[in-house]
């Protein structure tokens, strides 16, 4: 998927992109987590169950989603946009590309991890039509 009007374009992560997506995440102010490594992004690259997207302006990684499906509900990790090039539709077009993955898997339901210390976050995802489940609370441990 490409938008020519501003020059970028949606596609497939490959291994050769795993840098630039970590360097992504911190310039988008990502929270880092137990996975944001090469191993555990290349691992997401390369396994069925994921879909990792990226977008890109002039061979630079601008944008990225990671969808997964584990055959009961679909998930939505790591949405992040450089501060540079945000509100320009590359979020809105990631999701799309990750939510057409998940159908096709078979998915029913979508859940998008968000940070709640970034508003701009939460209002982005609300104006897609994902709702706050206020009745679940997610707990987590690193092994």
């Amino acid at each position: 998927m490409s938008n020519q009007e501003n020059g970028w374009c949606i596609r497939g992560c490959r291994l050769e992109d795993v840098e630039a997506v970590l360097e992504l995440w911190r310039q988008a102010d990502a929270t880092p987590g137990i996975t944001d490594n090469a191993d555990d992004l290349q691992r997401a690259i390369t396994a069925s169950q994921a879909n990792v997207v990226v977008a890109e302006i002039a061979e630079q990684i601008v944008g990225s989603i990671i969808g997964t499906f584990d055959g009961w509900r679909g998930n939505v990790y790591r949405m992040a946009v450089h501060p540079r090039h945000r509100r320009r539709g590359i979020a809105r077009a990631l999701v799309a590309e990750v939510e057409k993955w998940l159908t096709q898997k078979g998915a029913k339901r979508v859940t998008a991890l968000v940070e709640k210390n970034h508003p701009w976050a939460t209002v982005f995802w609300q104006a897609l039509g994902y709702n706050l489940d206020s009745r679940i609370v997610r707990h987590v441990r690193n092994l």
